[in-house]
């Protein structure tokens, strides 16, 4: 996901159109497309400011509710695979997600599923 265009451009474009030059002059002048000038010219007007909006996401997910419930699952049982806890959250919770999916919310949570030698 690219970034998003600094403030200080933003408030040039729109301060190009409102002193009377088109959208395309301002485009133009400042090597930005037609559309970007068109959003920013919308956003100033409906919201009246021109910041951008929050990127990547927030944390939310299938699995962001069994949080609790999985780290209490390991700390009882910590010898589950993870193809068991996709099983146990498919019977138990209803959700259906792929293992992968998981194993990251494992990761997250700090807890390493690797598996060690029997002697070790």
């Amino acid at each position: 996901m690219g970034k998003p265009h600094p403030v200080e451009l933003r408030v040039r474009v729109v301060a190009l159109v409102e002193q009377g030059n088109t959208h395309t002059e301002a485009a133009r002048r400042l090597c930005v497309s037609i559309k970007f000038v068109n959003e920013m010219v919308w956003l100033k007007r409906e919201t009246g400011s021109l910041a951008p909006k929050p990127q990547g996401n927030p944390g939310r997910g299938k699995l962001s509710c069994v949080k609790d419930w999985l780290h209490g699952r390991i700390a009882a049982q910590p010898d589950l695979t993870i193809d068991e806890l996709t099983a146990e959250l498919g019977a138990d919770h209803g959700l259906k997600v792929h293992r992968s999916s998981v194993g990251r919310l494992l990761l997250r949570l700090g807890l390493s599923h690797k598996k060690r030698p029997s002697g070790a």
